[in-house]
């Protein structure tokens, strides 16, 4: 690409105007689906491709011939459009205020039911906790103290991300001026911590219990009975609390809600089967309820591997809090590391820069060129910046009120947390921050 061919402004119309044409009416979201959906080979069209239908009720399940690759390529690209219509839709005069109005009474709404949740969790572990522990008092069962051990993290972590919540919504803008969103992750990341070495103590002693290969004394039918109350109670607290979580409209609620039940099914039934499906499960801790699926799962584990200790081998029983503490272990190290992740500037996904770029390009005529987008985690949400080239010959005012009200409309997005909108007349000068690669000396 030639000097000439640089200079000229990437949405400007034909004959060098300095003022393009309307994006809005030339390239609308539902003209690219249109468009999209024409294009479409015969093999795809039993999917349903109406163009005036929205991208979401497109279902390519009907379609036919399509390999697994393709159909991921064809979802992929309705997604995205559909995410073109969402953005063009923040961009339409007059509807802009209206929808930022209904998401804050979305959110506000959703936030009372998370706090709800979080609520009615702490209470039923705190009962459920102290019968927990009168269950491992009675039967000395290692499986039994590694799921109370569980439950009693799960209680704190609770109660740590609980009072986190708290922190952030009290905010003072002198002392945080941007805010305590970090506090949550920040919290996990240490409790995260705390609860794998916790895991590696029960890990230890349960291995210690196995290297003696000393039998323990066998429980009685009083213990058994209080042990079957007090597990199964818990078992059936927990799983409604699951459902509770898992019939929310709030996505936060119900990401502690795990899709399928089949597992716990399973457990009944299968001891060895349930532990190999333990590697497949992923425990995530950035909301601040409890994981109720984990706990069912835990509370049945520890109650099987007693049993068959007690019924037929011993060793069954410290098996179990060995297979329940690695499980502790390796799930919060991922934690941590997922955690971790999105405190050191991460850059965000394609598809969100897509998304930004499009509502830069989307925001106004006079917007010559997007230069630059940049979007990286700083906590659970993304921080964003964005260059943009206007008229040299425009002018301040203008200019001023084209980069904020692009910024307003990036902060209306609900994956971010601040926007950074720079305006420039030249697109072709060097970046103007310097990544650095190391801490500046400390010494005097």
């Amino acid at each position: 690409m030639d000097g000439d061919d640089r200079r000229t402004p990437l949405l400007g119309g034909e004959g060098g105007s300095t003022r393009p044409p309307s994006l809005r009416r030339r390239d609308s979201a539902r003209s690219l689906r249109s468009t999209f959906l024409s294009r479409l080979p015969d093999k795809v069209r039993g999917g349903g491709g109406d163009p005036e239908c929205p991208a979401a009720d497109v279902d390519l399940t009907r379609a036919k011939g399509l390999s697994q690759g393709e159909k991921e390529y064809y979802e992929k690209q309705l997604a995205t459009l559909k995410t073109f219509e969402e953005v063009e839709a923040l961009c339409m005069p007059g509807e802009f205020e209206s929808d930022a109005e209904l998401v804050l009474e979305l959110e506000d709404k959703e936030q009372k039911q998370s706090e709800s949740a979080m609520k009615i969790s702490n209470y039923a572990n705190i009962i459920l906790l102290v019968f927990k522990v009168y269950a491992t008092i009675k039967t000395g069962s290692m499986a039994i103290a590694a799921s109370t051990l569980d439950s009693l993290l799960d209680f704190l972590a609770g109660g740590i991300l609980y009072f986190t919540h708290l922190s952030m919504k009290s905010v003072n803008i002198y002392k945080y001026p941007i805010g305590k969103l970090r506090v949550q992750p920040v919290g996990i990341i240490v409790f995260a911590a705390i609860m794998a070495t916790l895991g590696f103590q029960v890990l230890i002693q349960a291995i210690e219990q196995l290297v003696e290969n000393k039998a323990g004394e066998k429980m009685t039918s009083e213990q058994l009975i209080w042990l079957y109350s007090i597990m199964l109670s818990a078992t059936v607290v927990k799983l409604a609390l699951y459902i509770y979580c898992r019939s929310s409209g709030n996505s936060i609620v119900r990401a502690y809600a795990k899709a399928s039940l089949d597992l716990f099914g399973r457990t009944v039934n299968c001891l060895v089967e349930l532990m190999i499906s333990f590697a497949a499960l992923k425990f995530s801790c950035i909301c601040a309820i409890q994981d109720h699926y984990f706990d069912v799962v835990t509370n049945v584990v520890g109650l099987v591997a007693a049993v068959l200790g007690d019924k037929f081998f011993w060793w069954i029983d410290p098996v179990g809090a060995v297979l329940l503490a690695v499980y502790t272990i390796v799930n919060w190290s991922g934690t941590v590391y997922e955690n971790a992740v999105t405190l050191v500037g991460q850059c965000a996904s394609p598809e969100m820069l897509q998304k930004l770029t499009y509502l830069a390009m989307k925001h106004d005529p006079r917007v010559r060129r997007v230069d630059t987008v940049r979007a990286y985690s700083f906590g659970a949400l993304y921080f964003v910046e964005v260059d943009i080239e206007l008229s040299e010959d425009m002018r301040l005012g203008e200019a001023h009120s084209i980069g904020e009200s692009l910024q307003d409309k990036i902060e209306k997005l609900p994956e971010v947390e601040r926007a950074f909108v720079h305006v420039d007349f030249e697109s072709t000068h060097k970046p103007e921050h310097r990544v650095r690669s190391r801490l500046p000396s400390t010494e005097p």
